[in-house]
């Protein structure tokens, strides 16, 4: 197990699924941590799990004022962060014809000016030496039928990582992507698809998977790690973890 005494991490997105995963092996490993997310019940669930290591707290990414007391609230416990894990994000899958409005901007309100102004408002709470991940997707490079508006979103996303790396170098902060492959988390149910239409997805993308399985939040969560706190000569990269169905 890796030793994060004396660390500190912020994790949106963090009360399940990926983030939770992070979450908990931080804390394993001595870490404070902050995680936030915005169902109640998955908050109290988020609580439960991970013990006193973990500040919980309700926050929604896509509103301002919830990034700026966000900001405020982990300046007043922690100080200073090591690690911003940017890991909110939603998927919502429509064919073309279908897709309107509300599930554009909603989209891109969380998964990527939420995200944007996530960083900012935080950055001046990261140390030198410190990182900041953001989740993409292999969406972002793949063209997936029925997920245009989230893979733009992701692809913009990318995008953040290199330029948002080129401003915070000059201050000892990295930025790096993780691109998770389809992993088995909750968000696989909020894609606003048929329960049939799921299962179908995951037989599909088993299949064409050279591992012929789904990821697990645990093993991206290790990637996350290795480029927050180990990947010391990376900036502006994004890693895939995706079981090498973008590269096979």
């Amino acid at each position: 197990m890796r030793d994060y005494q004396g660390k500190t991490a912020l994790i949106t997105g963090g009360t399940s699924g990926i983030g939770l995963a992070t979450a908990k092996m931080l804390v394993a490993g001595g870490a404070r941590v902050a995680v936030t997310g915005r169902d109640p019940r998955v908050i109290e669930a988020a609580r439960h799990a991970l013990g006193e290591g973990a500040l919980v707290l309700a926050s929604d990414t896509s509103k301002l004022a919830d990034v700026d007391a966000l900001a405020a609230t982990v300046k007043s416990r922690f100080g200073g962060l090591d690690l911003l894990f940017v890991n909110a994000g939603i998927g919502r899958f429509s064919p073309l014809e279908a897709v309107t409005e509300a599930h554009w901007d909603e989209t891109f309100a969380v998964n990527t000016k939420g995200a944007f102004f996530t960083v900012q408002r935080v950055a001046p709470l990261l140390r030198s030496g410190g990182a900041v991940v953001l989740t993409t997707s292999i969406a972002d490079e793949t063209g997936m039928p029925s997920a245009s508006v989230y893979a733009a979103s992701k692809a913009a996303l990318r995008s953040l990582a290199r330029t948002l790396a080129a401003e915070l170098l000059p201050r000892g902060v990295r930025v790096n992507a993780i691109s998770p492959g389809p992993i088995d988390t909750p968000i696989l149910g909020k894609t606003g698809l048929p329960q049939e239409a799921i299962t179908a997805f995951l037989t599909q993308v088993t299949e064409a998977n050279p591992m012929k399985r789904v990821g697990t939040p645990d093993e991206v969560a290790r990637a996350v790690l290795f480029l927050a706190f180990e990947a010391t000569y990376t900036t502006g990269a994004e890693l895939l973890v995706d079981g090498g169905v973008t590269q096979l």
